[in-house]
């Protein structure tokens, strides 16, 4: 495997001649190794990309390329250190952005950013606080962003397109399970209308569509050994969607008190305090970019994304387990029932998160 690994490495256009190359992360999706290079040369990171999750790999790299070159142009403009704070693609030898081997598997490489601290837990307030830094950092070095972006994964977060798919779900009743599911059912029917009318306001133009990073987990943001961010990485899904998107989403990791499929509901719940750590480092960079809409609908998002996920539980329960892995029968179904209370728990704080993103957003533009 390391021969093949080689062999593939030497298609892009290192620096120096190659000394190791070993596996690197556990790779859900991707597989990922690091490249040791000789002497002063820099080492890089390979990773393998899933093309059954992304359909077009040339044209994610390509949507990679144009925002970290970007970017790049952003922190030298700001006196920054652009090997550091930017991750930079390495092209094959002949300029492509990835490489695709005899076995039709598409590779691709940037320079791995050495010295830095990556976490795989937000496990306390002011690491949520950093975690939401990162993100918003990410955003508003890109607010100026104009170029197209592919889309990735189709229909990411578009609840219009998840609905199309639940509704066939519905019908088809793959596994014979709905007969059983008429409560569950319910949770995501009652709160159908709702979430249109917020996806609405994004069809229509009134929740702008900027560059957003769609994986804010706290291991996709590098930190230097002070603790200060320094970028954003695993930027596969990066397109073109709200802002609201990557803060929803983060908050239901982030704040939850449980796990993402604890079977022991009394300990699943938001956490007031990491959703204010979150909320406080996110807009310390982003509140004077978003307008008025977005802000009055931040705290909202958070619901949105995690009924969506309560959404994708449900509906690969009733398609019998096809798109998420499980570790028991019934995996999916506990995921569910863990999600949906913690959207419980979010719709009962609902008032105090707005209270939260209002005099948040105050601070931060009163200071600008």
């Amino acid at each position: 495997m390391i021969t093949e690994l080689q062999k593939i490495a030497a298609h892009f256009a290192l620096e120096g001649p190659i000394v190791k190359i070993a596996s690197l992360g556990e790779g859900f999706i991707n597989d990922t190794f690091i490249v040791r290079t000789e002497g002063a040369a820099p080492d890089y990171i390979l990773q393998r990309k899933n093309k059954n999750i992304f359909p077009d790999i040339p044209a994610m790299m390509e949507n990679i390329r144009k925002v970290t070159d970007h970017i790049r142009r952003r922190v030298v403009a700001a006196g920054g250190d652009p090997w550091r704070e930017a991750m930079t693609v390495v092209p094959t030898r002949d300029g492509k952005l990835c490489h695709v081997d005899e076995k039709g598997e598409y590779w691709a490489m940037t320079i791995f950013i050495d010295g830095t601290v990556a976490y795989q837990k937000a496990d306390t307030e002011e690491l949520a606080r950093k975690g939401g830094e990162g993100i918003g950092k990410f955003q508003a070095q890109l607010a100026d962003f104009d170029q197209p972006l592919a889309e990735t994964i189709k229909g990411f977060h578009n609840i219009r397109h998840r609905f199309m798919q639940w509704d066939e779900a519905l019908r088809h009743d793959a596994a014979r399970r709905k007969a059983c599911l008429s409560e569950e059912i319910g949770w995501i029917e009652n709160r159908r209308g709702e979430m249109l009318d917020f996806w609405k306001l994004v069809e229509e133009g009134t929740i702008p569509t900027r560059v957003t990073h769609n994986d804010t987990k706290i291991n996709n943001i590098l930190f230097d050994k002070q603790g200060e961010v320094l970028c954003a990485i695993d930027l596969d899904t990066v397109m073109a969607s709200t802002s609201l998107n990557d803060f929803g989403d983060a908050i239901r990791s982030y704040a939850n008190t449980g796990d993402e499929d604890d079977r022991n509901l009394s300990r699943v719940g938001l956490s007031l305090g990491m959703f204010r750590a979150y909320t406080e480092g996110y807009l310390s960079q982003r509140a004077a970019q978003l307008c008025p809409t977005e802000i009055d609908h931040l705290a909202f998002s958070a619901r949105y994304i995690t009924y969506e996920q309560v959404l994708r539980f449900l509906m690969d329960y009733i398609d019998g387990d096809t798109y998420y892995k499980i570790k028991y029968p019934d995996h999916n179904l506990v995921r569910t029932h863990a999600q949906y209370k913690l959207l419980q728990s979010m719709e009962a704080q609902y008032d105090q998160m707005c209270t939260i993103v209002r005099l948040t957003a105050e601070k931060y533009r009163n200071e600008k």
